[in-house]
């Protein structure tokens, strides 16, 4: 009887201590008084201030109005969700925010920010206080993607795209896709505080609306912006884009259209798979980067009269796509060597990697050192499949050169 009793006060006593362990809902934030902020831009407005615009999610019951909200941008769906957007100025961001918190009546959440757009004039004068506040404040997001817009960065949040909710969604969706540069927040931060002190970011222009439809449009990625010591020193187009993918081992997606040396017409092959390798060496006092580059593609359309079964002809189409990518990095290493001499091809952190004695001896002159680097390109290519046909689809086979 002792001994069970004492179990069953022991048993009590436990669940009592248990109890007062749990934690309750005191200090909960209801989502109603809560302002979900979708995506932030960043602007200059002069030389002491800068404007902080934020597009603010609205909840819309399924089926609801489109009706916008007043004063506000609203984007498309069918009235399912619109935005708002709001700004105001202040010496900081953080500054900025306190100012615009008074201009809204629910607190200002940044956990649901996925995207950051900073304006062309902040980006030339520098972002590194501002990447301050996104990397030390506890609520925005690290892996949300940040853009560089032409112009103002107020303008691609008050866009109204026909197809998704917000501007917010399109940029988020673009990102996915990887057709150009990604960068986060964190990869951002790492960027500027690593070997070369230099960044990548996605360069975004607004689409040209329809007449009298100034707003329902999107913003795209059409380039990269190049920063050094945080600054914007200027950008890469899309087809140098590309190469600077290659040397960064981040091309997801490519479609490269060749012209076979060997007959009229083109070739277009698609991505697969792709690894880039960077191999470092000094010899003799002189810095020399192997840059290797292996993939694997598809034929998605011939227009020639080559029988792609042959594997002579294979085998020749595969040392123009080596070419042709070779093309595209020598443009990219062109561009970051002699024109912005900036290293956003991660070339420090691998001599640092391999060579720490020696980066440590040479670091502090590493501007003068990146553009002597001398740089060999070694493209394997390998098309693995030659599509549904072997020759042109609607090709008679007399036409066919099989030989």
């Amino acid at each position: 009887m002792n001994a069970s009793f004492s179990r069953k006060v022991l048993h009590l006593v436990s669940l009592s201590i248990t109890l007062m362990l749990l934690t309750g809902c005191w200090d909960r934030e209801e989502v109603n008084d809560l302002a979900l902020v979708m995506a932030a831009g960043f602007d200059k407005k002069n030389d002491k201030t800068i404007e902080l615009s934020i597009q603010v999610f609205i909840p819309r019951a399924a089926g609801g109005g489109g009706g916008m909200a007043g004063g506000g941008s609203g984007g498309g769906g069918g009235g399912a969700g619109q935005t708002l957007v709001r700004s105001a100025e202040g010496t900081t961001i953080a500054d900025a925010m306190s100012k615009l918190q008074e201009k809204l009546p629910r607190r200002i959440f940044w956990g649901h920010c996925e995207v950051f757009v900073i304006g062309e004039k902040i980006a030339k004068k520098g972002i590194r206080e501002h990447i301050d506040f996104i990397m030390r404040d506890p609520e925005p997001r690290e892996r949300a993607d940040v853009f560089v817009s032409k112009g103002k960065a107020k303008a691609v949040m008050e866009l109204l795209p026909p197809l998704e909710r917000s501007s917010a969604e399109v940029l988020r969706e673009l990102a996915k896709t990887r057709i150009g540069m990604k960068t986060t927040v964190n990869d951002l931060a790492q960027m500027l505080t690593g070997d070369a002190g230099t960044a990548a970011l996605p360069w975004l222009e607004i689409l040209p609306p329809e007449p009298d439809k100034e707003k329902q449009t999107i913003p795209y990625i059409t380039g990269t912006a190049v920063f050094k010591k945080d600054k914007m020193v200027g950008r890469m187009d899309d087809k140098v884009t590309r190469g600077l993918l290659w040397l960064r081992n981040e091309i997801k997606i490519a479609t490269v259209t060749i012209k076979p040396k060997e007959a009229d017409g083109h070739i277009s092959m698609r991505l697969l798979r792709s690894k880039t390798e960077l191999i470092p060496e000094i010899k003799d006092k002189k810095w020399i980067m192997t840059v290797r580059i292996e993939t694997e593609d598809d034929v998605v359309q011939n227009t020639t009269n080559l029988n792609l079964t042959n594997p002579k002809f294979v085998k020749k189409i595969e040392n123009d796509l080596n070419e042709n990518i070779e093309r595209r990095v020598k443009m990219a290493l062109a561009q970051g060597q002699h024109k912005f001499n900036a290293d956003i091809f991660g070339v420090a952190d691998a001599f640092h990697r391999k060579y720490p004695k020696q980066w440590n001896e040479a670091k502090e002159h590493w501007d003068e050192i990146f553009p002597e680097i001398e740089v060999n390109i070694e493209a394997k290519a390998r098309i693995l499949r030659p599509g549904m046909s072997s020759e042109g689809a609607v090709r008679p086979e007399k036409e066919v050169k099989k030989k």
